[in-house]
């Protein structure tokens, strides 16, 4: 946590930075306001919490290395590529917002809609936690944001206790909106509260099935019951970060094209887009050059050769010379406005539940809610104004072509193990954050999971502690040494053996 020196800073600098921010299609006023308002705090949280950490292509390349969607062909080795990290660290900094959230909401009070600024506070609050959770295992959750109350030395809530509170705040969230009005500064869903409440039970579904095998049974009655509530995403309601053509909202990796040339997707992408006939690759990727020069089309699945993620970086640098691997789409670079982050679709909400009835958590169709869920994502990139048709090689996706996906390796595998069910919903799932900058969810589902099955090669793996060995956490922020050492050793003597390393397996994957 944060000395109060910061918190007094950032409260005297917000509206200043408030007045200057441009992000999406809000307009603020240009002059400094002179009063600070509930829907200046939220449209400056959002932006700071959404957009991508450090907008520019470089380091956009490297927030989808993780994930293994894509692959550096330099002779660098990136390693982030490598199951490391140039800062191994996470982060506590996010819930500095809680002070401006909760200001917010005094803000708001008494007005038609302080009730949708309620529910903003506790899903933001939530939304930290689960991240910061995932990243570290045990973390200071209920004395959170208390630092302005003198309190700088949080306890570390258990793991499950702080999943449990972030539920908690979630229904609490769904219940504000549900009683709440159009409000102004929400740059995500224009501060629509119904689309706000979809997310919120949406979001249970998420953080529910983390819990993974140590799910009880009145979680899974839980989560039964939001689902048959049907108060959830639709279509309509992606969680995204809509990028413009306003150079202070531009898409991060917008004119990258000196980046572009060094990235290849993945051969688990590609080989996957390729077994199941899918035309998502040709929105992804270009064709091979060595392919094309062989004579082959650039509307040829064959064409299309994805980089082996595990390969050596001065190994990949030389088969990039030599033309073997697809590079990524030239789109991408194209168009500053670009592609949306998705941050939570509809799809994804679908391959949740289908897991879940797999799993046999709930009845129901796993297989009606694996297509919904793959012609959702198929119809978006069908609609998909940074995807025109000169960009897709001859090879667009069409409704008749969604009307006849699921056939050959695409259709839901009725005749194999539910295993094999699940790796086709979670390989669906994982490939909804190709290139999009947030792929370390998709990370730690596949450690949750195993699916799809990352490639290691210990030789060249970057992690220090084992390098046969996935990371599989982050560790707890340098900080935290010397403004909450108590609190800190306790909790990493109570998980992880008094060591504090990423190798070290937090509740959740026990």
């Amino acid at each position: 946590m944060k000395k109060t020196l910061k918190i007094l800073l950032t409260a005297f600098i917000l509206p200043f930075l408030i007045s200057c921010s441009k992000f999406g299609t809000i307009n603020t006023d240009p002059n400094v306001p002179s009063t600070v308002t509930p829907d200046l705090l939220l449209q400056q949280i959002e932006v700071g919490s959404f957009r991508f950490w450090n907008p520019n292509p470089n380091d956009f390349s490297t927030g989808n290395l993780f994930a293994k969607h894509t692959v550096i062909l330099a002779t660098n080795p990136n390693p982030y590529q490598y199951y490391y990290s140039y800062w191994p660290y996470g982060s506590f900094d996010a819930m500095i917002n809680l002070t401006d959230l909760k200001r917010m909401v005094e803000l708001s009070s008494g007005q038609v809609d302080s009730s949708s600024y309620k529910g903003i506070a506790l899903f933001m609050k939530a939304w930290y936690g689960f991240q910061m959770t995932l990243d570290m295992g045990d973390i200071p959750y209920s004395q959170a944001g208390g630092a302005e109350n003198g309190n700088f030395t949080p306890k570390y809530d258990k793991q499950q206790d702080v999943l449990n509170e972030i539920l908690a705040d979630l229904q609490s969230a769904e219940q504000e909106f549900a009683n709440g009005r159009l409000f102004s500064g929400d740059i995500m869903y224009n501060g629509d509260p119904v689309k706000w409440r979809h997310l919120c039970n949406a979001m249970q579904l998420k953080v529910l099935q983390v819990f993974g095998k140590k799910i009880t049974n009145d979680q899974k009655a839980r989560f039964a019951a939001i689902v048959s509530a049907g108060n959830l995403l639709t279509e309509d309601d992606n969680f995204q970060l809509v990028y413009s053509t306003n150079s202070n909202a531009s898409h991060p990796f917008y004119n990258g094209e000196s980046q572009r040339i060094l990235i290849a997707p993945s051969d688990l992408v590609v080989n996957f887009l390729k077994q199941t006939q899918d035309r998502r690759l040709f929105y992804f990727a270009e064709p091979a050059p060595a392919q094309i020069t062989g004579g082959l089309s650039e509307n040829d699945y064959n064409a299309y050769a994805g980089a082996p993620t595990q390969l050596s970086a001065t190994q990949l640098a030389l088969n990039r010379q030599s033309g073997i691997y697809s590079l990524i789409n030239k789109r991408y670079v194209a168009f500053r406005d670009g592609d949306p982050m998705l941050i939570f679709t509809y799809s994804e909400q679908c391959f949740i539940i289908a897991e879940a009835i797999e799993e046999g958590w709930l009845p129901g169709s796993a297989q009606t809610y694996y297509e919904n869920g793959v012609k959702a994502i198929l119809n978006y990139y069908m609609n998909l104004s940074s995807a025109p048709p000169d960009y897709l090689h001859g090879m667009p996706i069409t409704q008749n072509y969604i009307d006849n996906y699921f056939t050959g390796a695409a259709a839901y595998n009725t005749a194999g193990t539910t295993q094999d069910r699940i790796k086709q919903i979670v390989t669906q799932r994982w490939l909804l954050d190709y290139f999009q900058g947030n792929a370390l969810f998709s990370y730690k589902t596949f450690l949750r999971t195993g699916y799809p099955q990352f490639p290691l090669d210990p030789s060249t793996s970057m992690n220090p502690e084992n390098p046969a060995v996935y990371p599989k956490r982050w560790k707890y922020p340098p900080s935290e040494l010397t403004t909450n050492p108590v609190n800190y050793n306790k909790a990493i003597q109570d998980q992880y053996g008094g060591f504090d390393g990423i190798d070290k397996v937090p509740w959740w994957l026990q």
